[in-house]
């Protein structure tokens, strides 16, 4: 049995960015979900699936690290959010949802899932808070008070006062 072969016209890719704005994970995850829909539509099944990564944004503000990881349709009882030191993991699972009929095609995705950081300053673990709202859950972890930048003020002395002593 021969595969089908997909072609592009005009050879190279066209609108896509050229160089380091191009993100190559991206890419290859594309490629994975590729690859995944073509084994199931000639197998009928897909191995066992392995913890994924979901997607997220961190910043950082002067007092905390914020974090905003995408997990629609995921229930906060099927999410578990740990700290040990500067080590923050965010693992669950999102359940297959029962089904009439045959399932054509499914890019959702499903399984258990996996967000790992390492912050780049000592946080304060005791106070982290975590709430989830519009399948996006916000995990919010207070640095701890010897990392936060302090402003130090300079105080003026004048020459007159220093001389007369």
């Amino acid at each position: 049995m021969t595969t089908p072969v997909r072609r592009h016209r005009g050879g190279a890719m066209q609108g896509s960015p050229v160089g380091w704005a191009r993100n190559p994970l991206t890419e290859f995850d594309q490629l994975l979900s590729e690859m995944s829909g073509l084994m199931e539509s000639t197998v009928g099944a897909t191995a066992p699936a392995v913890a994924w990564t979901p997607l997220a944004d961190v910043t950082e503000s002067d007092d905390a690290f914020h974090v905003e990881i995408e997990l629609p349709g995921v229930k906060s009882k099927d999410i578990n959010v740990e700290a040990n030191g500067q080590e923050l993991v965010v693992t669950g699972e999102i359940k297959e949802k029962e089904r009439k009929g045959v399932l054509r095609r499914s890019t959702r995705r499903t399984g258990s899932f996996e967000y790992r950081l390492r912050l780049p300053g000592e946080v304060d673990t005791e106070k982290i808070n975590a709430q989830m709202s519009d399948g996006v859950l916000n995990i919010t972890v207070p640095k701890a008070e010897v990392a936060k930048p302090r402003h130090i003020e300079i105080s003026e002395t004048s020459e007159s006062t220093e001389n007369k002593g």
